[in-house]
């Protein structure tokens, strides 16, 4: 991981993510004085998460590393650990697999996401410490912060934002920067 020193003086102390009213699977993300629109889980917001359950985790998570495609113009442009990702490099969903919710590399015997997607969803993505640094069996995996659809439909269980608030945030955090859902 690398760190870099373009980021802003003053970061956020944390991101508050809240449903938009009457719709389960969109919210809103507060940065600051600003509210961006997000997409949810397609399951809404929960307070137990399980494994391909389409929920949002309700908490306070703390923002780990991001993760970037070398060719999508994000590269060095956040004070939170970075990794290049590549064709080879894949996260396991495999619940009992011993890197359960961990990056892997590809090939990988158990069952995997191929982070590198054809889509533009994972061209940059923060992992948030849902289910990693206590990790429980079914928790839920790969719970990340990415990018959105043009129309907000509903992620897996993670939260997503579109590319141009994704350039504008990324600057103002780092590793003390919170995410509060619910």
């Amino acid at each position: 991981m690398q760190r870099t020193d373009h980021v802003c003086n003053t970061p956020f102390r944390q991101l508050i993510v809240r449903k938009r009213p009457g719709h389960e699977t969109q919210g809103f993300l507060q940065a600051g004085g600003r509210v961006l629109r997000c997409a949810l889980g397609r399951g809404g917001l929960g307070s137990i998460k399980r494994e391909g359950d389409g929920k949002t985790p309700i908490g306070r998570f703390v923002l780990l590393d991001v993760y970037a495609r070398p060719d999508a113009g994000f590269q060095n442009v956040s004070a939170l650990p970075q990794a290049l990702i590549g064709p080879n490099d894949g996260w396991c969903d495999a619940v009992g697999d011993r890197n359960y919710n961990r990056r892997v590399k590809l090939p990988y015997p158990a069952s995997h996401e191929r982070l590198l997607r054809d889509d533009h969803l994972y061209d940059v993505f923060i992992v948030i410490d849902h289910n990693i640094t206590r990790r429980m069996t079914r928790g839920g995996s790969a719970i990340f912060f990415h990018l959105a659809h043009d129309d907000y439909r509903p992620t897996e269980g993670c939260i997503a934002i579109s590319r141009a608030d994704m350039h504008w945030l990324l600057p103002r955090i780092n590793g003390r920067t919170v995410m509060v859902v619910g």
